[in-house]
């Protein structure tokens, strides 16, 4: 009896869920057939894989050093099938591009235009998550490429830098501070209430850091999970808030405010997995993306 392919997407599933029942659901097949397939794996490695003794089915030692091949066969058999439907001239193809959240608000747009005028063909699947979870889904070959910022990067992942991206505080039209282009010492935030992320973005950490460091405690008057929602509160209140400075650029209602001392710079970082198949279309939005910066 030979190994399977579906086996090992099987095993992979009921290994996730810890259940036969919930893996059965996800894999829309009856809870004995998922059963009968396992046993036939065990019999095909000669070990047991799974222990089902426990109120959870839990890897047993032998599955745990199994699961790792079986999860590198089924990416590297993706990678595979990509590779054959990869066309070198761009004609025609796919990009899944994940990024945080900051940047949909202003990087998103420019590269997706650049990269449809260029190539039509191509197309782009766009996914917003955080850092952890992009290096994550990178590692799992569940997106191509990542936008994000430059530090600690999990094991596996390469970074190559595209540009340096600042913050400052921003205010709408009819806010005291419009138009001012004398830095606002972070001293006097406490007397300017602000809206800002909320806590589970690295923007917001990246804040929050900045206030410690100089002692100040702004009044944070609302909290929001978008960009959209932020820009609309500055926009029609007197709230300020703290965004990338290349939000300000171009045709906005937003003005941007100097602070001193400013935020550190960040250094955004495209990110990959370094053992990944590089299709046409990675290529192509590499060169793009190497060669855009803020204006």
């Amino acid at each position: 009896m030979s190994l399977e392919l579906r086996h090992l997407r099987y095993l992979l599933a009921v290994a996730g869920h810890g259940s036969f029942t919930r893996a059965a659901e996800e894999l829309h097949i009856s809870q004995p057939t998922l059963s009968q397939q396992i046993k036939q794996l065990e019999r095909t490695v000669g070990v047991q894989l799974l222990d089902r003794t426990g109120r959870a089915v839990r890897l047993t030692d032998a599955g745990a050093a199994f699961v790792p091949y079986a999860r590198r066969a089924l990416q590297d058999l993706a990678a595979a099938e990509r590779a054959v439907l990869d066309v070198a001239d761009l004609s025609r193809g796919s990009l899944r591009l994940a990024m945080t959240p900051t940047f949909t608000a202003y990087l998103l747009g420019p590269l997706a235009a650049r990269l449809h005028a260029r190539h039509p063909g191509i197309t782009l699947n766009v996914k917003e998550m955080t850092q952890d979870q992009l290096e994550s889904a990178l590692l799992a070959d569940a997106v191509d490429l990542g936008i994000a910022f430059r530090g600690a990067h999990l094991p596996g992942i390469g970074a190559t830098g595209l540009f340096t991206e600042t913050l400052g505080l921003v205010v709408g039209r009819e806010h005291p501070h419009a138009g001012r282009t004398e830095p606002l010492p972070v001293s006097e935030l406490p007397t300017c209430p602000l809206a800002l992320l909320s806590e589970d973005f690295a923007t917001r950490e990246h804040i929050d850091a900045h206030f410690r460091r100089h002692r100040v405690a702004p009044r944070i008057a609302v909290e929001a999970d978008s960009i959209s929602a932020l820009t609309e509160i500055v926009r029609r209140t007197g709230l300020a808030t703290v965004l990338p400075d290349a939000l300000t650029r171009g045709d906005t209602p937003l003005h941007p405010v100097p602070l001193a001392p400013a935020l550190p710079a960040r250094t955004v970082v495209l990110l990959r997995r370094e053992s990944a198949y590089e299709g046409a279309a990675v290529r192509a939005f590499t060169a793009l993306a190497r060669q855009w910066a803020p204006s």
